[in-house]
């Protein structure tokens, strides 16, 4: 088992003799998390959500450096992690790794050490977020983030929030720009954007010890750092200001379309136990910040039709991008966005044309016409013929289970939203299909 070591810039330990250092320092060429420093100046998080938060960037570049390819089954890798933390002696550990597996579906060994020293540069502000707000929320560039950033703005006239964004480059971070751009010139200083770069760094002549070369594509982390930065930003207001992801409840608990697509493809980045999880040891941890999602239980297409400025949504959303892959498109020449082909993207299809706004030249493939996507020889079928076979009649209602347990007392809820998100996408695809799709939905129904 490889360690991995999160250093700082100040550092208490000399390096371990061997394993990988993940030395984040902010701006510099010694760092091997590559992280840039404008965002840090700018808040000043309380001590243990800055510890948490150093422990998900470890965790997230950790991820990123390890292929699965080279675990004994493909997929499980058995990952150890040492960062720094001012009260080592009292982190939930167990809590910790509990919440890393179920998230990465990885055995996890986290060693907490002791450091007093703050771990990222102080704020240059005194400490506190230069500009007060009532709410972080995740900003992703994609359309859920959008519609849930127009609905809390418009539910409170006096609402202004803090948008994070991580990126680390591609048309992602394009969309972002543009989108924040435009609300921006609607909702004016109400929103303020906060744009989090971090990845593993490229060799550097003084990093103390380069990363592996090869980078894992599955990024299961990337939802803890994403939180755990929105939570530090929160914590440096207040202990009360909330933190929203919005994201529908049915990509929440992402039922496995097949059982073949059990754990490597079904993500569980806001799955409602990795939220609880979450909350188990950051409330451990000493961050009281609450995490909100006012979505997690309607489908895509009901966030649509209940948006609170359908209008600005309509023209918006266009510019979104909800894709597994954006820049699939440019090896077959054609314009990058979203792909049209991948699970996100048709749901997101299903949901636009709920509300009557699906545009299949809004997208490189159409699926609802285009026969290479059917076709089992082709790299970009896999996911519609999943979507045939999983949104089929009469899957049984533990079937949502194989993705991880539920809330108790909400289970028939969240059946309910599966069971609507499921009907969303197979009522889109009866009402467009023609050709092969037409002939293939007869036979699955």
């Amino acid at each position: 088992m490889t360690q991995f070591t999160v250093r700082t810039e100040d550092f208490d330990d000399p390096a371990p003799p061997d394993g990988v250092l993940l030395d984040l320092m902010p701006g510099s060429p010694k760092a091997t998390v590559q992280a840039g420093l404008g965002l840090f100046r700018s808040f000043q998080p309380t001590r243990p959500a800055a510890d948490l938060m150093v422990m998900a960037f470890g965790a997230y570049v950790t991820d990123r450096v390890s292929e699965r390819s080279r675990a004994e089954d493909a997929w499980t890798r058995d990952l150890s992690l040492s960062f720094p933390a001012q009260n080592a002696d009292a982190w939930p550990v167990e809590a910790s790794q509990e919440m890393l597996r179920f998230l990465t579906g990885d055995r996890w060994t986290l060693q907490p050490r002791s450091q007093h020293s703050p771990p990222l540069p102080r704020a240059s502000n005194g400490g506190q977020a230069q500009v007060p707000a009532g709410g972080v929320c995740l900003f992703s560039g994609g359309l859920d983030s959008l519609c849930g950033v127009i609905d809390l703005l418009e539910e409170n006239p006096e609402q202004r929030l803090y948008l994070l964004s991580h990126y680390e480059g591609g048309q992602t971070p394009r969309a972002q720009t543009r989108l924040f751009r435009q609300l921006r010139a609607h909702y004016g200083p109400r929103v303020v954007s906060l744009r989090l770069f971090l990845r593993p760094a490229p060799a550097q002549p003084l990093q103390a010890r380069t990363l592996p070369h090869a980078r894992e594509t599955t990024t299961r982390s990337r939802s803890l750092m994403f939180l755990s930065t929105a939570l530090a930003i929160a914590s440096s207001i207040s202990p009360h200001v909330p933190v929203y992801l919005p994201e529908n409840g049915y990509i929440g608990v992402n039922v496995p379309l097949t059982r073949a697509r059990a754990g490597s493809l079904s993500t569980r980045t806001t799955h409602p136990h990795y939220l609880a999880l979450l909350e188990q040891a950051k409330e451990a941890i000493g961050v009281p910040n609450p995490l909100v999602n006012p979505y997690r239980l309607k489908t895509k297409g009901e966030m649509l039709t209940s948006s609170r400025n359908q209008p600005l949504l309509r023209e918006l959303a266009p510019e979104s991008i909800s894709c597994s892959h954006p820049e699939a498109a440019r090896y077959a020449e054609r314009p990058q966005g979203n792909c049209g082909y991948c699970f996100p993207c048709l749901i997101r299809r299903a949901s636009m044309a709920r509300v009557g706004w699906d545009r299949a030249e809004h997208y490189a493939w159409d699926a609802l016409t285009d026969p290479e996507l059917l076709d089992p020889a082709s790299g970009r079928s896999a996911d519609l013929r999943a979507v045939l076979a999983g949104t089929r009649p009469g899957r049984p209602a533990s079937d949502i289970l194989r993705n991880g347990p539920l809330p108790r007392g909400e289970r028939t809820a969240y059946i309910d939203v599966w069971r609507r998100g499921t009907a969303e996408i197979r009522t889109w695809l009866t009402a467009g299909a023609r050709g092969q799709l037409a002939q293939l939905l007869e036979h699955h129904t």
